[in-house]
């Protein structure tokens, strides 16, 4: 019997990196069914993803404590996941509910490897939803007054649940600097690409009365520079004179949940590698 692993590090570049990790799955009898690495020459880092097949005798905290030793000698930031296990995640979300709607679809319909333990709103519109799937729905109302308290709720329900994953699908609230760092590098958000351009409300609406002819979303992770976080994923479609306000925003609102749907899933399946300001996906 065996278990199926995945292997992803970072580390300074140097010569034998793939060797020695090869080599080490090699000595546990280990298949590896998936390999990915890249080479970044600006900044002189090696990134690699590996997922394996390993005897069940080899168990998790065994593997961990064997690479490490490997590891500290390369000076690797690494991590291994269960390739099997389902990320638990939960969602927050406002009034719009097309990411929230098409993230559940996908996640009923085993589209991608999440556990879904929550769905957290600052309002109750989609109660009902979160009961057809049998996820708990938590209201948290937000305002200036209440912000602290609101986050200090919604940290609470992360550490309950265990989520390792937080996604903000159209969660229509800035999180506080405190709040990023509490959930650095498990925090994915979704926006219209205009930005820096057309902020705040409506912004399909702007871009038609600017005439736009490109339209799209960027999935990036969430930091305390509001939207500047490393991007994951973007998606974009051609926008033509002839479409009014009304179709630009189904075709926006419609990258929204692919792009969204596409960072979620690489995420889950260990894909992306933070690279400074950047990312590397192996898709």
């Amino acid at each position: 019997m065996f278990n199926a692993y995945i292997l992803t590090l970072s580390c300074p570049d140097r010569s034998g990196i793939v060797h020695a990790v090869t080599g080490f799955l090699a000595g546990l009898g280990a298949n590896i069914t998936e390999a990915a690495q890249y080479n970044d020459q600006t900044t002189g880092l090696f990134f690699m993803r590996t997922r394996f097949d390993c005897a069940a005798s080899e168990t998790g905290v065994s593997l961990r404590e064997n690479f490490s030793v490997l590891a500290n000698t390369m000076q690797m930031n690494w991590e291994l996941h269960s390739a099997t296990a389902r990320l638990p995640t939960i969602i927050l979300v406002s009034k719009l509910g097309h990411c929230l709607n098409d993230l559940l679809f996908r996640h009923r319909s085993n589209f991608m490897p999440l556990d879904i333990k929550a769905i957290v709103s600052n309002h109750r519109d989609f109660y009902q939803l979160a009961a057809s799937h049998n996820i708990p729905f938590h209201h948290i109302a937000v305002t200036p007054d209440t912000k602290a308290q609101a986050e200090a709720k919604l940290l609470d329900i992360v550490k309950q649940e265990g989520a390792e994953l937080v996604v903000l699908a159209r969660y229509m609230q800035v999180l506080s600097n405190d709040l990023c760092r509490a959930l650095a590098g498990k925090a994915i958000n979704i926006h219209h690409s205009f930005l820096p351009s057309f902020k705040g409300a409506r912004p399909y609406q702007q871009a038609f009365d600017r005439g736009v002819k490109t339209i799209g979303a960027t999935a990036h992770y969430v930091t305390a520079d509001l939207d500047e976080g490393p991007i994951i994923e973007q998606g974009t479609a051609r926008a033509t004179h002839a479409m009014d306000v009304t179709e630009l925003t189904a075709i926006g609102r419609d990258i929204e949940s692919s792009v969204l749907a596409r960072a979620v899933t690489w995420h889950a399946e260990r894909r992306v590698l933070v690279n400074g300001h950047k990312t590397v996906v192996f898709q």
